[in-house]
């Protein structure tokens, strides 16, 4: 190429003619003539690189410059000519050696892209993938990723690269995968997917699980069958269901939904009934009957349809693969989808057996279902009692043997229902209460059919003690499941009640009392048992056996147990003896009031001083009022010091009274607050008896123990005393004491207060201020 040196050139031309092997010179040279015309700076690059041809500095420089050339806007006649001087450029460098060289590479093959040459473009990266290491093909692959994705690109080739790429970067696959799906390529995508979910090393770049990937494939085989056509779509659904039984419902509609757009709606319906029929879960149940019951109502809704246009042969055409596919076909699925709706109860009753098929009340459940049908009510019972293991039973498992033994003996079948109560006595039922259920049951159908005789066989088998031999056999077997129910079925006191109950209703007095005697030797005996059978004795006037039941049964309970069977043994035993053997009962109720406790010690003197007032004398009356007042506890002595001052006034006089009423006062321990209820009530008893001064002195000793601030009505009392009964002195003397006591409770506040605030002194450190303690007593008599 020739070129044309100037002046300012030859300096230049002189170093690189002297030292023309020399990349420094040239360089100089180029950047000297930095402002020169593109065909000079080429002039003189194409002299350097016949100089040096494996100069990587000068071929990279030369191409930079070439491409930045070939970006400017040129004419569309001119466009072709330079990018071909640009390709034949490169194609230059890499055959001087450029080729190791992976920058050289990019540039030609962006070139290359940009002037939209593919088929060269791909060809270039081939080159390039071969010539450089593989340690640099990284660098090489952003340009093939650019290439598969260009508009133009045809999928075919496209897809060519991408998987080609998918061998250098494992992780590309999920944007591979979606590029098959962009493109239309359903099924490679769906063997990329199952591909990428078998690998065990396959670790998702964007990190998606496998279950979400295994569920993308699932949609999309479910979506483009004719697409995936050949792959096993049903043995990789179903071994996604194994794998992931979370999404049973998911997966099970979409392989039903799979058959469905593939137009095999028999085999759709297949599969969304198997999966209604082992679903384990409330949820999955759910999702597939829905499913179902649209695909019903879809198929419904569109044999209506055509039945209205009159295209019989679409509708053989909907319905391909029906052997039933004729004119009638929509009446056939209106009665499928009537069905099906019929059978959902009982379909959800099995899933709910199948997570627990130990749940009694489902069982239940399952049976109502059955109403109209005894003998599915019956395969019901049978095939619950044989699935129900007591020991890990939910609820009660012998209300089902119950329950179907009622249904035999409501149609009549009393064999039949023998025969079910001979199979649950023979059940190991986790509670005793649970077989002596089904024994009680049993005899009560009896006893219902007219066989009492037979229910009383019944409950004395059911009593009986187990032989020796039974023993031996139980202590012999392992204990893995505990004792069985039967040998601990003699102590039921269920059973024995209802032994008692049948001796007394068909049997003898002495039948029943034997029974409930044994009931008493086996510790089973219960207060409501001790009435019953005392009750029994006295109505065929066996009224000495009747005590002793009732005396064994207090000796055999404490309080508040013992409580009504002492109401009961204390009203019999007055009512025989109280007026021909008064002294058998004053022991019977010393007995009685030392038993009880503390707070129904008062209820039970006052009964004790009403039978001596009844059938005694006035003065033992008196003397157990006495004893009550001393004995019972502080909060019901006010109670007993009432009934007891009334009960002597109304006997022995105003002058019984009072002394009682000074005993209270003096002797009877009140609380304050009932002794000052004492002192008023007796003031006004003085009162009546006109002894003023006798009734001022007991108001002078209760305000002593009266804060006047706490207690203002007993003050105002007697300040109405004082205007009526008294004079200056006497009402001057009440308003010193109620000051007087107002300030020792002011005192008394203070100093506690004081104490409270103090630090607690060392061991032998004495309060000086002895003037600050509380007096010791709250009751002061003020003279």
């Amino acid at each position: 190429m020739a070129c044309v040196i100037s002046a300012e050139d030859v300096p230049y031309e002189h170093d690189v003619l002297r030292e023309p092997f020399k990349v420094s010179s040239w360089l100089r040279y180029l950047s000297a003539r930095a402002e020169a015309p593109l065909a000079k700076r080429v002039a003189i690059y194409e002299r350097a690189l016949r100089a040096l041809p494996g100069s990587y500095k000068l071929w990279h420089a030369y191409l930079t410059e070439l491409a930045v050339d070939a970006a400017r806007p040129v004419a569309a006649t001119g466009r072709a000519a330079h990018d071909a001087a640009l390709n034949a450029a490169f194609e230059r460098a890499l055959a001087a050696g450029m080729s190791r060289m992976p920058r050289i590479w990019q540039m030609y093959a962006s070139a290359l892209l940009d002037q939209r040459l593919l088929t060269r473009a791909r060809r270039a990266l081939d080159r390039a993938l071969r010539a450089l290491p593989v340690t640099q093909h990284h660098r090489v692959w952003p340009l093939v990723l650019r290439l598969a994705y260009l508009p133009g690109c045809p999928a075919v080739t496209a897809v060519r690269l991408l998987r080609r790429y998918l061998q250098f970067d494992p992780a590309y696959a999920e944007e591979f995968i979606a590029y098959l799906v962009s493109a239309g390529r359903f099924r490679e995508a769906a063997e990329q997917l199952a591909s990428a979910i078998s690998d065990d090393g396959f670790r998702s770049a964007k990190g998606t699980t496998k279950r979400q990937l295994l569920l993308d494939l699932c949609d999309l085989v479910a979506k483009h069958p004719d697409d995936v056509a050949g792959l096993p779509v049903e043995a990789i659904l179903r071994s996604a269901v194994r794998k992931f039984p979370e999404e049973y419902g998911v997966l099970w509609t979409t392989l039903a939904g799979h058959y469905a757009r593939k137009g095999v709606q028999n085999k759709a319906r297949d599969v969304l009934e198997e999966a209604t029929a082992a679903a384990t879960t409330v949820k999955d149940f759910r999702l597939v009957f829905e499913s179902y019951l649209h695909f019903e109502h879809a198929m419904a809704a569109a044999e209506l349809e055509l039945d209205k246009g009159g295209q019989e042969e679409s509708s053989a055409s909907v319905l391909q693969g029906c052997w039933l596919a004729d004119k009638d076909d929509a009446d056939l699925n209106l009665a499928k989808l009537e069905r099906l709706l019929e059978r959902r109860p009982e379909l959800l009753n099995c899933v709910q057996l199948r997570q627990n098929p130990h749940d009694v009340q489902v069982w239940h459940d399952r049976v109502k279902i059955f109403h109209t049908d005894p003998a599915r009510q019956a395969a019901a019972y049978a095939e619950a009692l044989s699935a129900i293991d007591p020991m890990k039973a939910t609820g009660k498992p012998h209300t089902l043997w119950l329950a179907f033994a009622k249904m035999y003996e409501g149609r009549g079948l009393l064999d039949s229902a023998r025969e079910v109560f001979r199979r649950a006595t023979q059940v190991n039922f986790k509670a005793v209460d649970d077989l002596a259920a089904v024994w009680c049951e049993w005899a009560e159908m009896e006893l219902r059919h007219g066989n009492p005789e037979t229910a009383t066989d019944l409950v004395r088998q059911a009593t009986s003690e187990p032989s020796a031999e039974v023993r031996r056999r139980v202590a012999a077997a392992p204990a893995e499941r505990g004792e069985p129910a039967q040998i601990k079925l003699h102590r039921s006191l269920k059973l024995w009640c209802l032994y008692a109950d049948l001796m007394e209703t068909h049997g003898t007095p002495e039948s029943a009392c034997a029974v409930y005697e044994r009931i008493h030797d086996l510790g089973l005996t219960t207060p409501l048992l001790v009435l019953n059978h005392a009750s029994l004795l006295r109505e065929h006037e066996r009224f000495e056996d009747a005590f002793r039941v009732y005396q064994r049964g207090v000796r055999s309970f404490k309080h508040p147990h013992a409580e009504p069977i002492w109401a009961a043994y204390l009203t019999q035993f007055v009512q025989r003896y109280g007026k021909s053997r008064p002294e058998r009962v004053r022991d019977l109720f010393e007995d009685a009031v030392r038993q009880a406790p503390p707070q129904l010690k008062k209820a039970m003197f006052l009964r004790y001083a009403k039978f001596e007032e009844d059938f005694g004398l006035a003065t033992r009356a008196m003397k157990v009022y006495e004893d009550a007042a001393s004995a019972v506890p502080s909060r019901d002595k006010l109670g007993v010091y009432d009934v007891y001052v009334g009960r002597a006034a109304a006997m022995f006089g105003v002058v019984k009274a009072r002394e009682i009423y000074h005993q209270a006062i003096c002797e009877g321990g009140l609380p304050d607050e009932d002794a000052r209820a004492i002192c008023v009530r007796f003031a006004d008893l003085e009162m009546g008896l006109g002894e003023v001064q006798r009734a001022r002195a007991l108001y002078v000793y209760a305000s002593g123990f009266t804060d006047p601030s706490t207690h203002p009505d007993f003050w105002k009392r007697w300040n109405a005393f004082e205007v009526l009964h008294g004079d200056e002195s006497t009402f001057r003397e009440m308003l010193r004491l109620k000051r007087t006591v107002t300030m020792n409770a002011h005192a008394i506040v203070e100093a506690k207060a004081e104490i409270a605030t103090m630090k607690r002194p060392c061991a032998g450190q004495q309060v000086e201020d002895s003037g600050m303690m509380p007096p010791e007593s709250k009751r002061m008599r003020i003279a």
